[in-house]
């Protein structure tokens, strides 16, 4: 096993956590998955402390925190990736349904639900 090291990782308050599932979709590296109804990090070595998990959680219940952790293991997540690409379904804008490899989303919370939304309708959704 490897040392452990200084670095971002995310943590799941299961206070907070619902088990809804949706933070397990955008981990592509399948560090997160649902263990007795609450989501969990199974593996913090395939953790990248990336965080597209956050912005989906309608709980808040993910954060990204600095500690000593397992090295982010490449290898060990390109397998995962690899087949998890086989039943990609790109995420869609909620404004204008333009998907993520058109134009890139970002996660936001409308009116109490997580959804995602493009580049280019932000700053109208912002700004009014």
């Amino acid at each position: 096993m490897s040392a452990t090291v200084n670095r971002q990782i995310v943590r799941i308050d299961e206070e907070r956590c619902t088990g809804c599932g949706l933070c397990v979709s955008p981990c592509a590296e399948g560090a997160i998955e649902i263990v007795d109804g609450k989501a969990k990090v199974i593996r913090e070595e395939l953790c990248d402390g990336a965080g597209f998990c956050l912005g989906v959680c309608p709980t808040g219940a993910l954060t990204i925190e600095v500690r000593e952790a397992l090295p982010f293991d490449h290898e060990a997540a390109e397998p995962i990736i690899a087949e998890k690409q086989k039943t990609y379904i790109p995420q869609r804008c909620f404004k204008c349904d333009a998907d993520e490899d058109q134009v890139p989303l970002v996660p936001v919370c409308q009116q109490g639900r997580s959804e995602w939304v493009c580049t280019r309708c932000l700053p109208a959704l912002i700004h009014g």
